[in-house]
């Protein structure tokens, strides 16, 4: 496979791919750098927008722009000219989260988890926000909220709470948001390296990111086998997502944090944002957050 880096640009912590369809380009954040980044592809340069703090994931919305889920709470961004508004807390009363991975399901709603920035207990949520920004905590005691995603049938979703080695599936109610039946789907030895994030591809199976895994892996959902693997070069491997004008080409993020001088001679690629051009897979796009049109926080 042809696995090339994006740019010369390094994230300490890489994280959340998102391929823009409508723009043809691929943005993704540095969390503790408090960025958002999109490469422009025809100019060849990554754009930077500022977070203000910690971002963790973020979605394209209906207008255009960002909303995100960082250490001060869900922002909008406004991409044009980086105006931010908080337009939900739900963690005002918590000091130590932050909000890590999330993605937009089919409604239009964001789905974004908390965690201690300690990684070292079950402190954080998953929260459910809703078009006019209403917050609801969907189920609590989580260390590192990590990869989501839906069946296309959307009878399931899939959800990643790293130091739990797996992934849990929910039966999942499209239409009320509400889960039930949660089920341990996959279990991944440590050896693989710790599961990150997560997407599924135009057939159904899921890919996970690997952290100190070296790896991206795919796996059937239906037997909770895993299927393929492709080795990438770097450890520390966050996320993964499709994109591209046919959603052929897979892009991958990764880190640099916490590695020392020698393992950095060794993987001089960490924190590099990947892309594997013709893959042989297909993805389809992701869902975009749907604004409420009378809500104008951004001009």
């Amino acid at each position: 496979m042809n696995i090339r880096t994006l740019s010369a640009h390094h994230s300490i912590l890489g994280e959340g791919p998102v391929w823009d369809a409508v723009r043809n380009r691929i943005l993704w954040v540095d969390i503790e750098s408090g960025q958002i980044l999109e490469f422009n592809q025809e100019q060849k340069e990554v754009i930077i927008l500022n977070a203000g703090s910690q971002v963790g994931c973020f979605s394209l919305c209906t207008d255009g722009n960002i909303i995100a889920g960082t250490e001060e709470g869900i922002l909008r961004i406004n991409r044009n000219t980086g105006q931010r508004v908080i337009v939900a807390r739900p963690e005002a009363g918590i000091s130590g989260n932050r909000f890590n991975d999330g993605k937009t399901d089919a409604r239009g709603r964001l789905w974004a988890g908390t965690m201690p920035l300690a990684e070292n207990a079950p402190l954080g949520s998953l929260y459910r926000v809703g078009q006019d920004y209403s917050s609801e905590k969907v189920f609590g005691h989580v260390t590192i909220s990590n990869g989501i995603c839906w069946s296309h049938d959307n009878r399931y979703m899939y959800y990643i709470d790293t130091v739990t080695l797996g992934v849990d599936r929910f039966d999942f109610d499209l239409e009320t948001g509400k889960l039930s039946n949660k089920i341990k789907l996959i279990s991944i030895d440590p050896k693989d390296g710790y599961p990150d994030g997560m997407t599924i591809d135009a057939e159904g199976m899921l890919w996970i990111a690997h952290w100190g895994g070296w790896q991206i892996t795919r796996w059937d959902p239906q037997e909770g086998k895993k299927i393929g693997s492709i080795r990438m070069p770097a450890s520390q491997i966050t996320s993964v997502c499709f994109g591209g004008v046919d959603f052929s080409d897979m892009y991958v993020t990764s880190a640099r944090r916490g590695l020392s001088v020698q393992q950095l001679e060794k993987e001089p690629l960490a924190g590099s944002t990947f892309v594997i051009e013709g893959s042989g897979y297909r993805g389809t796009p992701l869902y975009l957050f749907k604004v409420d049109p009378l809500l104008q926080e951004l001009n």
